[in-house]
């Protein structure tokens, strides 16, 4: 088949552009012909809240890549709908994750349509973004309207979806695994002594934003303190909230508790962090799916979850961790004193070996294939 494939890929970092190059990786090893089109710039810095959107890993996940869609050159996005119908492909396959993107895949994919040429597939992370309102919402269904087909990695998705946009053909498989990214892997003894860790150790990975619940896992703290000395790993960059964490914190008396690492993680350290954690703790107060399970599951880490989104469809309550009520410290805090107490970890670690393999990216290729 020959497929085009919309989106970032390295230099760019997060966890769409290693999907989206991991995809492409994917696609091309089952035979097909993939033009991987690319961005030549993706966020304009007065709009990203990190500290830049460029991969700082030594070991970057790279594939081959067009760097063509400059998200604020109109005519790029012409130039880029031009090489769709110039390679001929019979898809183009667009992530969708934000509705900043709005203008520029509209474009992409009017024209596309417009040429009669290839379908367009988009591949929903969020089909409402986290932090939402209506025009966000209305951007994105005018957006998604120009879809033919839709792919999505969870019930909560598939359900925002058919609200969305009544009768679209959605297809649903779970999100693959992460394995690929990760080239250094570390045990548990020698991962806390790089870290300076001691003793029992919980983990919250990623961007840090409100949605995910850091606070509930702040507040989970003392409650787990009563039972068990832990330490809290806190290791992703804030993009906010990070006065209040630091004074939640400081309220509560938990500074030698926490570690907080204020960075983006590179690919090389990633191996480190879940080494040196017993489980990884998921607060989210809303979600729709996370690739940071998939990573823990790679990893071989238990997973403490609220109930929101996609974890559902990932966490097995009492095999490979826990979902407990969103919001609530108290529900959190017993989750992870029942797995300290009956030392769960073991029995949770045979089962995460058992389902990972599940987490293929195959049952994605396979659709994308038969929509052809």
């Amino acid at each position: 088949m020959k497929l085009c494939l919309l989106g970032p890929g390295y230099p760019y970092r997060g966890g769409i552009a290693h999907y989206t190059t991991l995809l492409a990786r994917e696609l091309r090893a089952r035979g097909h012909e993939v033009m991987f089109l690319g961005f030549s710039r993706q966020y304009p810095r007065w709009l990203y809240p990190g500290q830049t959107d460029q991969d700082p890993s030594r070991v970057p996940l790279v594939d081959e890549y067009v760097p063509v869609l400059d998200s604020l050159n109109p005519l790029s996005w012409i130039a880029t709908a031009r090489r769709v119908r110039q390679a001929q492909a019979e898809l183009l396959i667009i992530p969708w994750w934000t509705s900043f993107w709005t203008p520029q895949f509209f474009t992409v994919a009017k024209l596309v349509r417009r040429a009669g040429g290839a379908r367009v597939v988009f591949i929903c992370h969020n089909v409402v973004e986290h932090e939402t309102n209506g025009l966000k919402q209305f951007c994105t269904r005018q957006v998604l309207r120009l879809g033919d087909y839709f792919l999505v990695h969870s019930s909560e998705d598939h359900r925002q979806l058919e609200r969305l946009n009544p009768g679209a053909p959605i297809f649903q498989a779970v999100h693959p695994s992460y394995e690929a990214l990760i080239p250094m892997r570390f045990n548990q003894d020698e991962a806390r002594e790089r870290l300076g860790v001691q003793g029992k150790a919980l983990l919250f990975f990623g961007f840090v934003r409100p949605y995910k619940g850091l606070e509930f896992a702040v507040r989970a703290l003392p409650f787990i303190l009563k039972k068990h000395e832990v330490t809290l790993l806190v290791a992703g960059e804030f993009w906010s909230e990070k006065k209040s964490i630091l004074g939640l914190i400081a309220e509560l008396g938990l500074e030698r508790h926490v570690l907080i690492i204020d960075r983006y993680i590179p690919n090389e350290d990633i191996g480190l962090y879940f080494g040196a954690a017993d489980l990884l703790l998921l607060p989210y107060v809303s979600a729709t799916q996370s690739g940071i399970a998939q990573i823990a599951y790679a990893l071989g880490l238990p997973v403490v979850a609220t109930e929101v989104g996609g974890f559902v469809d990932v966490v097995k309550p009492g095999k490979t961790g826990y979902l407990v009520e969103p919001q609530s410290a108290q529900a959190l805090a017993e989750a992870v004193i029942d797995f300290y107490d009956h030392q769960r970890g073991g029995d949770f670690i045979k089962e995460i070996r058992v389902i990972r393999s599940s987490f293929t990216w195959e049952p994605i290729v396979k659709i994308i294939e038969n929509l052809v």
